[in-house]
């Protein structure tokens, strides 16, 4: 089957489910040109800054700007950065309603100092503690509203291990998808890893599978076959997606498996790629598109994203001219 932007339009109106860790993204963007005289490290002249939407929030933004409907589900903290990252959804035309603040942990706040669009450092601002469990209850009740109220086409784990994703969490909701026969796209981090067994998409990066598995795994198809057997023997997955940076995509739906190249690109930052690629492979699973196809979108979203500097979502007009351009010089089987 060709694969051209008419694929775009199966992604609209479907509810996505998302449940994850959201943060605060800061950017703090100066000038260097003097050295400290206090200690050898540079002096950032600071000319503006910006706050953005991060973690599963941009997952969200990539599945609005894809014209779907996000439905997100988090806990953050009741603090001035929660309020700070609460403001922000209006402007982007994205709904909050499920957020919940607590006073037991902070908002996860991630700040990047750039100067001439280089990243020079990062300050985390964070809790890993898992959900007390006022919160568990919380997001629970959360979770059964969504359910009573919304026919979701998909749900989608974003986890960077920040402690909204518990065993319990996990296996409850995975446990509630497979009564209503629900597909499950999951983004793990190295914590749960093995926890999302039964899961529809398992969408690790080649380091999260390097560390998660107990041999060496190379780049190539024979090795990441075999490490895509043995997380399916330990998580009973349908489909596997591993995402090998400037290597492409792998993706082994059970039947068969590839590795997707990448399109040469200019590449200014890597921050978001993985966000971009779980939103559209999720999409991809919720309106049936076949695995080669995913696989190649995954890699058009993921590049497209790295060619901007910071944490961005995907531009679906320029994705679309991508796509008919793609079609027009070799068609897809």
């Amino acid at each position: 089957m060709h694969l051209n932007s008419k694929i775009l339009e199966d992604f609209r109106d479907k509810n996505v489910l998302i449940i994850g860790d959201v943060m605060l993204d800061r950017y703090l963007f100066g000038k260097i040109s003097r050295i400290s005289p206090e200690a050898p490290v540079p002096i950032l002249d600071l000319e503006h800054d910006q706050s953005r939407l991060g973690g599963a929030a941009n997952v969200a933004l990539n599945i609005k700007a894809l014209d779907a409907n996000p439905l997100l589900l988090s806990v953050i903290g009741n603090d001035r950065r929660g309020k700070e990252l609460l403001d922000l959804f209006p402007a982007v035309s994205l709904n909050n309603q499920f957020l919940i603040q607590s006073a037991h942990r902070p908002t996860t706040v991630k700040s990047r100092i750039l100067a001439a669009n280089q990243q020079i450092l990062r300050i985390d601002e964070e809790s890993k503690e898992d959900l007390n469990e006022e919160e568990s209850e919380a997001l629970t009740g959360k979770i059964r509203q969504i359910f009573n109220n919304f026919k979701i086409d998909i749900i989608l784990f974003q986890d960077y291990n920040k402690g909204v994703l518990t065993d319990r969490i996990i296996r409850e909701v995975i446990m509630e998808s497979l009564r209503m026969d629900i597909p499950v796209a999951v983004d793990p981090k190295f914590d749960n890893f093995w926890t999302y067994k039964k899961c529809t998409l398992f969408k690790p990066n080649l380091d999260e599978v390097r560390k998660s598995v107990p041999f060496g795994v190379k780049p190539n198809l024979a090795s990441l076959d075999a490490a895509s057997e043995y997380i399916r023997a330990q998580l009973g997955n349908q489909i596997l997606m591993v995402t090998l940076s400037e290597n492409g995509v792998y993706l082994d739906d059970g039947h068969e498996s590839c590795i997707y190249p990448t399109t040469p690109r200019t590449i200014s930052d890597v921050c978001g790629a993985g966000d971009s690629v779980i939103a559209i492979s999720s999409l991809c699973l919720s309106a049936n598109v076949s695995s080669a196809q995913m696989g190649r979108l995954a890699n058009l979203c993921g590049g497209q994203v790295c060619e901007k500097v910071g944490v961005v979502s995907i531009d679906k007009k320029q994705l679309s001219q991508e796509i008919d351009k793609m079609h027009a010089e070799k068609p897809v089987n």
